[in-house]
Protein backbone atom coordinates (compact mmCIF):
# COMPACT_ATOMS: atom_id res chain seq x y z
CA UNK A 1 0.00 0.00 0.00
CA UNK A 2 1.57 3.16 -0.85
CA UNK A 3 1.08 5.45 1.94
CA UNK A 4 0.80 8.32 -0.90
CA UNK A 5 -2.12 7.28 -2.74
CA UNK A 6 -4.70 9.87 -3.17
CA UNK A 7 -8.59 9.11 -2.87
CA UNK A 8 -10.63 11.99 -4.00
CA UNK A 9 -7.60 14.84 -2.86
CA UNK A 10 -6.67 13.28 0.47
CA UNK A 11 -4.20 10.88 1.59
CA UNK A 12 -4.24 7.81 3.37
CA UNK A 13 -1.62 8.88 5.45
CA UNK A 14 -3.75 12.05 6.05
CA UNK A 15 -6.57 9.68 7.22
CA UNK A 16 -4.82 7.42 8.73
CA UNK A 17 -3.22 10.86 11.08
CA UNK A 18 -6.16 12.94 11.60
CA UNK A 19 -8.18 9.43 12.60
CA UNK A 20 -5.09 8.38 14.80
CA UNK A 21 -5.25 11.59 17.03
CA UNK A 22 -9.36 11.81 17.52
CA UNK A 23 -8.90 9.01 20.18
CA UNK A 24 -6.43 9.31 23.14
CA UNK A 25 -5.52 7.13 25.92
CA UNK A 26 -6.28 9.59 29.16
CA UNK A 27 -8.82 12.26 28.31
CA UNK A 28 -11.58 12.89 26.61
CA UNK A 29 -11.92 11.95 22.55
CA UNK A 30 -12.21 14.91 20.27
CA UNK A 31 -13.49 14.97 16.74
CA UNK A 32 -13.43 18.11 15.67
CA UNK A 33 -10.86 18.04 13.32
CA UNK A 34 -12.24 15.29 11.44
CA UNK A 35 -15.54 17.31 10.98
CA UNK A 36 -14.62 19.20 7.93
CA UNK A 37 -13.81 15.80 5.97
CA UNK A 38 -17.42 15.22 6.15
CA UNK A 39 -20.61 16.58 3.70
CA UNK A 40 -23.41 17.89 5.21
CA UNK A 41 -25.40 15.16 4.10
CA UNK A 42 -23.11 12.20 5.53
CA UNK A 43 -25.10 9.22 6.01
CA UNK A 44 -23.01 7.05 9.17
CA UNK A 45 -24.41 3.13 9.70
CA UNK A 46 -22.92 0.51 12.15
CA UNK A 47 -24.34 -2.51 14.30
CA UNK A 48 -26.25 -0.54 16.44
CA UNK A 49 -27.69 2.51 14.73
CA UNK A 50 -27.78 4.95 11.57
CA UNK A 51 -27.34 8.64 11.66
CA UNK A 52 -28.09 11.14 8.22
CA UNK A 53 -26.81 14.42 8.42
CA UNK A 54 -23.42 16.42 9.52
CA UNK A 55 -25.22 18.14 12.72
CA UNK A 56 -26.65 14.55 13.70
CA UNK A 57 -23.49 13.07 13.31
CA UNK A 58 -21.53 15.52 15.23
CA UNK A 59 -24.11 14.98 17.85
CA UNK A 60 -23.49 11.38 18.32
CA UNK A 61 -19.89 11.96 18.22
CA UNK A 62 -20.06 14.20 20.78
CA UNK A 63 -22.26 11.94 22.80
CA UNK A 64 -20.10 9.22 23.08
CA UNK A 65 -17.10 11.78 24.15
CA UNK A 66 -19.08 12.71 26.69
CA UNK A 67 -19.78 9.07 28.11
CA UNK A 68 -16.39 7.44 27.70
CA UNK A 69 -13.61 7.91 30.38
CA UNK A 70 -10.79 7.11 28.22
CA UNK A 71 -11.12 6.04 23.59
CA UNK A 72 -8.22 5.03 21.67
CA UNK A 73 -8.40 3.80 17.88
CA UNK A 74 -5.05 1.72 16.20
CA UNK A 75 -5.53 1.63 13.02
CA UNK A 76 -4.22 -1.39 11.29
CA UNK A 77 -4.56 -1.59 7.70
CA UNK A 78 -5.73 0.71 5.14
CA UNK A 79 -6.72 0.26 1.57
CA UNK A 80 -8.40 1.72 -1.08
CA UNK A 81 -9.83 2.22 -4.51
CA UNK A 82 -11.35 5.31 -6.64
CA UNK A 83 -13.40 6.92 -3.81
CA UNK A 84 -13.27 4.58 -0.97
CA UNK A 85 -11.25 3.92 1.97
CA UNK A 86 -11.23 0.87 3.98
CA UNK A 87 -9.16 0.46 7.65
CA UNK A 88 -9.12 -2.23 9.88
CA UNK A 89 -9.22 -1.26 13.68
CA UNK A 90 -9.09 -1.88 17.31
CA UNK A 91 -10.74 0.71 19.66
CA UNK A 92 -10.06 0.85 23.01
CA UNK A 93 -12.72 2.20 25.20
CA UNK A 94 -13.38 2.52 29.34
CA UNK A 95 -16.92 3.76 30.69
CA UNK A 96 -16.96 5.46 33.51
CA UNK A 97 -16.89 2.05 36.08
CA UNK A 98 -15.90 -0.04 33.73
CA UNK A 99 -11.76 -0.95 32.44
CA UNK A 100 -10.48 -0.65 29.24
CA UNK A 101 -12.20 -2.88 26.35
CA UNK A 102 -11.39 -4.00 22.71
CA UNK A 103 -13.73 -3.87 20.09
CA UNK A 104 -12.17 -4.99 16.57
CA UNK A 105 -13.69 -3.61 13.85
CA UNK A 106 -13.36 -1.74 10.28
CA UNK A 107 -14.71 1.18 8.63
CA UNK A 108 -15.33 2.03 4.99
CA UNK A 109 -15.34 5.52 4.11
CA UNK A 110 -17.29 6.45 0.59
CA UNK A 111 -16.20 10.14 -0.67
CA UNK A 112 -18.37 12.26 -3.06
CA UNK A 113 -16.61 13.98 -6.59
CA UNK A 114 -16.08 17.13 -4.13
CA UNK A 115 -13.70 14.54 -2.39
CA UNK A 116 -15.87 14.83 1.24
CA UNK A 117 -16.62 11.94 2.81
CA UNK A 118 -20.60 11.16 2.11
CA UNK A 119 -20.73 7.99 3.93
CA UNK A 120 -19.48 6.01 6.77
CA UNK A 121 -19.73 2.54 7.55
CA UNK A 122 -18.76 1.01 10.71
CA UNK A 123 -18.18 -2.81 10.85
CA UNK A 124 -18.01 -4.62 14.45
CA UNK A 125 -19.05 -6.96 16.69
CA UNK A 126 -20.03 -4.89 20.02
CA UNK A 127 -21.76 -7.94 21.76
CA UNK A 128 -19.55 -10.34 20.88
CA UNK A 129 -16.31 -8.09 22.24
CA UNK A 130 -17.69 -7.60 25.22
CA UNK A 131 -19.54 -10.75 25.96
CA UNK A 132 -16.14 -12.31 25.30
CA UNK A 133 -14.63 -10.64 28.76
CA UNK A 134 -17.38 -11.81 30.83
CA UNK A 135 -17.08 -15.83 31.80
CA UNK A 136 -20.56 -16.38 32.49
CA UNK A 137 -21.96 -14.45 29.13
CA UNK A 138 -19.34 -15.65 26.90
CA UNK A 139 -20.10 -19.09 26.48
CA UNK A 140 -23.97 -19.02 25.65
CA UNK A 141 -23.50 -15.95 23.45
CA UNK A 142 -20.89 -18.09 21.28
CA UNK A 143 -23.52 -21.31 21.39
CA UNK A 144 -26.02 -18.67 20.68
CA UNK A 145 -23.81 -17.04 17.18
CA UNK A 146 -23.19 -19.97 16.04
CA UNK A 147 -26.28 -22.11 16.35
CA UNK A 148 -28.35 -19.47 14.64
CA UNK A 149 -26.02 -18.03 12.86
CA UNK A 150 -23.02 -20.44 11.86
Amino acid sequence: MAESMQVSGISIAEIREQWSKTYNEAGKPDWSHIFPYYHKNIVFKDSIQRVVGKVAFEAMCNRLSSRCKSLRMDIYHMVKTENIIMMEWKMTMSFRFFPAKPIFGATRLTFNSEGLIIEQRDYYDLWGDIYDEIPLLKGPYRWFMKTFFG
